[in-house]
């Protein structure tokens, strides 16, 4: 039995996708940002990062939305989430969603989370401007070079599929222009029809 700690409009709702798609039996815990629940002790002791996703295993807490996508795939092959039978197309795998966690999640944090790269408020008000060209140029190259369609890897349904969805959910908010990105959004409204994402979205929305 899995435990994901989770937040409403955060990454954790790829893992969260990932563990639905798996079949696999895990319960959730909701970590509250508005009251900063992320950087309570209880919430530190699990995972002193003071940010979600995290998940716990039979093994220990994994933190890090690639390597959990990874070891749910890995932990339920039946469910066939990653060609782990090719090292090449894994590596693949494992190259787009290092590039979701690096360039565009930083991208896209830069709007609201400022302070963790600089003091001075009027550098805040920079890097928010800058958001919709360097978010708007991860996805044109994800559009162009690496979103090989009707799923990210081509025909086979894989962990980069919640996780390019969860990130193009939040496009609107970071004032990206859509009609530049038809590919991405007929990805994001194939994804929307899935049932374990609609049962996953269902549960998020929720009240505590």
């Amino acid at each position: 039995m899995f435990k994901l700690y989770y937040a409403p409009g955060t990454c954790a709702l790829a893992s969260h996708i990932a563990l639905q798609e798996a079949g696999a039996a895990y319960t959730t815990e909701k970590v509250d940002f508005k009251t900063n629940q992320q950087t309570s002790p209880e919430y530190l002791a699990i995972n002193p990062k003071g940010r979600v996703p995290s998940l716990v295993t039979d093994r220990g807490i994994l933190t890090e939305t690639p390597a959990m996508l990874a070891y749910i795939a890995q932990s339920f092959p039946q469910a066939k989430l990653a060609p782990l039978d090719d090292a090449f197309a894994f590596a693949q795998v494992q190259a787009f969603n290092s590039y979701l966690c690096s360039t565009v999640h930083v991208a896209h944090a830069h709007k609201g989370r400022g302070h963790r790269w600089a003091t001075d408020e009027a550098s805040f008000a920079d890097m928010k401007r800058k958001v919709p060209q360097s978010v708007g140029a991860s996805f044109a190259l994800i559009e162009r070079n690496m979103l090989k369609g009707p799923w990210v890897m081509g025909e086979q349904y894989t962990i980069c599929d919640p996780y390019l969805f969860t990130l193009a959910g939040w496009l609107e908010g970071d004032s990206v222009d859509l009609a530049t990105l038809p590919k991405v959004m007929d990805h994001r409204k194939r994804m929307s029809e899935r049932p374990a994402v609609r049962e996953v979205l269902a549960k998020e929305l929720m009240p505590a």
